[in-house]
């Protein structure tokens, strides 16, 4: 016997494109310091996240000469610690974001002005929950240690970071928001913990692992290791690094994963770009949002 829709432990494609509108939606309309607050609690559990697979692949001194594939993977098994953190426990992730506001806007839940304002406000939140996590956190407890096998091993990875050409940085960032988002997509499709756990974990596991740019790791991993010794200013940071992985990262989610999706499994009445709808409770008990998000 066929389980129906309501009973089945995966949502569709048409339901996945529903909710993370709604919750685009949701998340653009709450006042600002709690945006900002859950902001930061996302910067620091990608940041938390980070130094675990800093401190386990950076170990891996002997394993790095004889098989360096395998270190990156350990390094890119451990991240998605906190990415899951984040998704699992209603925290806020400016790149995620980039997909939840253009599917928003597209179904006319949102305004282009709601979904900038949004955008900022994340990218803000993250950016003081990653670095603060990087000096507080990770700096002060002398998990980064000038010398130290995982130490020197953060201060590659930035040092690589900071001197790849601005195309290059680029279209890391568009790739590695491009999988950022398929895992908030498959994350949101599983109605269990375990299911969530596995559809994120996928995804964001491949990006760190082929080595793109994520823009909020990144605010916490070349400020760590600037702590950590390396010679590189916040400007020659911002300039090589962070404005093309977040002009990436902004690409690949909005324009590759949030405007097709949304085209193709949006409803079939949803209003043009720019026109509001008003949502009702009907349209949340399709899309499958929890009580919790109405």
């Amino acid at each position: 016997m066929s389980s129906s829709p309501s009973s089945s432990t995966l949502r569709s494609p048409a339901e996945i494109v529903g909710y993370i509108a709604h919750a685009g939606a949701e998340k653009a309309r709450l006042h600002p310091g709690r945006l900002l607050g859950i902001a930061v609690l996302g910067g620091m559990f990608i940041g938390i996240g980070t130094i675990l697979a800093v401190i386990v692949a950076g170990g891996c001194t002997g394993l790095a000469v004889s098989n360096p594939g395998l270190v990156k993977f350990i390094f890119g098994a451990l991240f998605p610690l906190g990415f899951i953190a984040v998704t699992l426990t209603g925290a806020d992730l400016f790149t995620s974001n980039c997909a939840l506001g253009a599917s928003a806007v597209l179904r006319g839940e949102l305004g282009v002005g709601e979904m900038l304002r949004f955008w900022g406000i994340s990218y803000f939140g993250n950016f003081i929950g990653a670095v603060g996590a990087a000096y507080f956190l990770v700096y002060l407890t002398h998990l980064i240690t000038p010398g130290d096998p995982a130490t020197a091993y953060l201060i590659g990875i930035a040092q690589g970071k900071t001197s790849h050409p601005f195309m290059m940085t680029f279209m890391k960032g568009v790739l590695a928001n491009v999988l950022v988002c398929v895992a908030t997509m498959q994350g949101y499709s599983a109605k269990d913990t375990f299911g969530r756990v596995l559809g994120i974990w996928f995804p964001v596991m491949a990006f760190v692992t082929l080595g793109m740019e994520h823009s909020i790791a990144n605010m916490f991993i070349i400020p760590a290791a600037m702590l950590g010794g390396l010679d590189v200013s916040w400007g020659h940071f911002i300039v090589s690094n962070l404005i093309p992985a977040t002009l990436g990262n902004i690409v690949g989610g909005a324009l590759v994963i949030g405007l097709p999706y949304t085209l193709i499994y949006g409803e079939q009445n949803a209003p043009r770009f720019g026109r509001q709808r008003r949502v009702t409770d009907a349209d949340k008990e399709q899309c499958g949002v929890p009580d919790t998000m109405k």
